[in-house]
């Protein structure tokens, strides 16, 4: 191709972006230009948002997950979940009506003292000690900018898999999906989100990724490579591959137009509709030092002219005015929240929450509103296989082989009298970590446990004593400040606990700070009533027989979070007859019905606003804490008083189905979406 040929307005336009640019003030403008290509690149976020992209007609569909995490090979959260249970799902399904869900993640390898990733020969085994038999189908290149900040053509191999009956695309590049620890790495960063040796961090990391889908995309719409399908839809599981729409919409206009892409090409490359996951909005994958690096190893020799006309659609935040930055910082989630041809969240309260309120919404608060209000934004609840979370003889006999001394029983919503025999059994088990060192030191010796006491002689009728939990990560989200408030609150305040004091077992892996609000408030709670204080158990850190026995044997689930935007620890708990007490917020809203499977708080405020709930309520209540403490006692309330109530709301609990392919279902909007566009 001929480079003479290009536009001058283009032509100058064409090199990287200066070093640090971002670090520099600047300002964004985006004057009237008479390109048909500039103009295109300027008015696509708009076009996006308001939904003017028609959706391509799919008879049959052949869609990736673009995901840094999957259940199966390497777990940190709730995203990973959906990876593995979607496509497992849909494939069980639709698979034999020919339609089809594909996994496309990288191939992790390393140690990181937690999570364990090998290659050999053929075999793949994941961070979660999964095997899967791997096929080698082409050695990609992919541009990127390497250590001297000059643009290196890095050496990917492409390897295809199947694992329960779902195909698996993998990533290999030792220096971008390396998982070996840097020595700088922050203790908290562990599994695809470490630091590596090379010093790449989680979102170079995932922009590589971005990339290396592009080109892989690119070489199969190329004809280049036969042992892949081209896929007709693409998911993109939240920030990690947020960039993908920027080069299928951005990056291939401009080669084309820069004459180093043929337009047929570009044409079929630009035409892939994507569908955007955003999980939480609070991580988008943001890196101010390396935005220039990050931008000029997407876009190339293009990234000035993209950049520069890369206007987002307009809004009343002056922080995001251009798609790839937020302020000046490069945002990984902000390209496709404007770019995508659909957005989806994860339940539809927490859709409403984000489109309305800057504390959950953030720079993207507008861009979602205008997305909802042109139906090109949805919420979804996640599934969760309901088979994984109900109690069951294999995971309950595997619980007793460990705890060895103690026989927890299997139950289901026929059979509750053994849940009340699991919490006498729990009583017994909790009492002997508190007097037996030695014991404690073998099951759970990871977890810190603070003041435990031997509660087994006090405790008269373990049937009749309602037993509250949260085992959930010890960090703000989960609002166990809230909690403490709240339950002191409760012990001051509660003039006869009239037959059995309840207990209160409280903790996860987590933070200083949040450990430390709970062992204050066994310490207060055992000045104000020492026999009350006995019942309260603080722990940190996890052991997953430890957190599945506390499920067991609990009343109550213990759920003040400040925002969650699905939840699936309220599912758990559900499956096991622990009524949630829950704030109302997010998914929590969609998935528990107040005073029938759960209990939630009539109100719920963030930054001080209301969000949820009626006025007179909000001024009544005030505050999140008081809100909390009000559905606390009536929880507390309706098991002293109403048995049958609870063993009704228990039942109806373990009754509800959160499972993908249910009808009506999570699994039947998202093949509604991918097929339609729509729900």
């Amino acid at each position: 191709m001929n480079a003479t040929a290009v536009n001058n307005d283009v032509q100058s336009l064409l090199k990287p972006l200066p070093k640090a640019f971002n670090k520099k003030k600047f300002a964004l403008s985006y004057g009237v230009v008479n390109n048909q290509v500039l103009s295109e690149i300027q008015n696509l976020a708009k076009k996006q948002c308001l939904g003017k992209n028609p959706w391509p007609e799919i008879n049959n569909i052949n869609s990736w997950m673009i995901t840094a995490e999957t259940a199966t090979f390497m777990k940190w959260g709730g995203l990973g979940m959906i990876a593995s249970e979607l496509p497992e799902a849909f494939n069980a399904v639709y698979g034999k009506n020919g339609d089809k869900l594909s996994v496309v993640t990288p191939l992790y390898l390393g140690n990181t003292g937690k999570k364990k990733a090998a290659l050999s020969g053929d075999v793949y085994t994941g961070g979660e000690n999964k095997q899967i038999q791997l096929k080698e189908v082409k050695v990609i290149t992919v541009p990127f900018v390497g250590d001297k900040q000059a643009l290196n053509k890095f050496k990917v191999k492409v390897y295809t898999g199947r694992f329960n009956d779902t195909d698996y695309i993998f990533f290999e590049n030792e220096r971008f999906f390396s998982i070996n620890p840097h020595k700088d790495n922050p203790p908290a960063q562990d599994g695809c989100y470490v630091k590596n040796e090379y010093g790449i961090n989680e979102v170079e990391r995932f922009a590589f990724l971005s990339k290396a889908v592009y080109e892989l995309l690119k070489e199969i719409f190329d004809g280049k490579i036969k042992d892949i399908s081209a896929p007709n839809v693409v998911i993109a599981n939240d920030w990690h591959s947020g960039a993908l729409s920027g080069l299928t919409k951005y990056f291939t206009v401009a080669q084309a137009e820069a004459l180093r892409m043929k337009p047929e090409l570009a044409d079929k490359l630009k035409a892939l509709p994507i569908v955007h996951i955003a999980h939480h909005l609070g991580y988008q994958g943001w890196d101010y030092e390396l935005t220039s690096k990050l931008l000029n190893s997407l876009y190339e020799n293009t990234a000035t002219l993209v950049f520069k006309n890369a206007k987002a659609i307009k809004n009343s935040n002056p922080r995001a005015v251009n798609t790839l930055i937020v302020s000046d910082c490069y945002n990984q989630a902000s390209c496709n929240f404007h770019l995508a041809d659909r957005v989806v969240t994860v339940s539809k309260n927490y859709m409403e929450e984000v489109s309305k309120e800057l504390g959950f919404g953030f720079d993207f608060r507008d861009i979602l509103k205008i997305r909802k209000d042109h139906r090109n934004f949805f919420g979804i609840v996640n599934g969760y296989e309901k088979k994984q979370i109900s109690p069951n003889q294999e995971k309950i006999a595997g619980v007793n082989d460990y705890f060895r001394e103690f026989e927890f029983k299997v139950f289901d919503e026929h059979s509750l009298d053994a849940k009340n025999h699991n919490k006498a059994e729990f009583i017994r088990f909790i009492s002997k970590i508190a007097s037996d060192p030695d014991y404690k030191k073998s099951v759970i010796p990871l977890i810190e446990t603070y003041k435990f006491a031997d509660i087994s002689q006090s405790v008269r009728n373990p049937a009749e004593t309602p037993i509250f939990c949260a085992t959930s990560r010890l960090v703000e989200q989960k609002g166990y400040d809230i909690a403490a408030q709240a339950i002191l609150k409760l012990i001051q305040d509660y003039d006869d606990f009239k037959k059995e004091l309840p207990i209160f077992v409280m903790g996860g892996a987590g933070d200083d700070v949040n450990f430390a609000i709970l062992t204050e408030l066994k310490d207060k709670v055992s000045k104000i009533n020492p026999e009350a204080g006995k019942r309260i158990f603080v722990f940190r850190g996890y052991r997953d027989q430890f957190a599945y026995a506390v499920q067991l044997a609990s009343d109550f689930y213990l759920m003040p979070c400040r925002f969650e935007p699905c939840g699936l620890t309220q599912m758990e708990a559900m499956a096991k007859g622990a009524l949630p007490v829950a704030m109302s917020t997010g998914g929590l809203v969609d998935t528990i019905d107040d005073g029938v499977n759960g209990f939630r708080t009539e109100v719920f405020f963030t930054e001080g606003r209301r969000v949820y709930g009626s006025n007179l309520t909000a001024q009544r209540l005030k505050n999140n804490v008081n809100a909390y403490a009000e559905t606390l006692r009536k929880s507390l309330d309706t098991f002293y008083e109403n048995p049958e109530t609870i063993m009704q709301m228990k039942k109806n609990a373990m009754i509800k189905d959160f499972g993908w392919s249910v009808e009506g279902g999570s699994l039947e909007k998202y093949y509604n979406l991918l097929r339609f566009g729509h729900l």
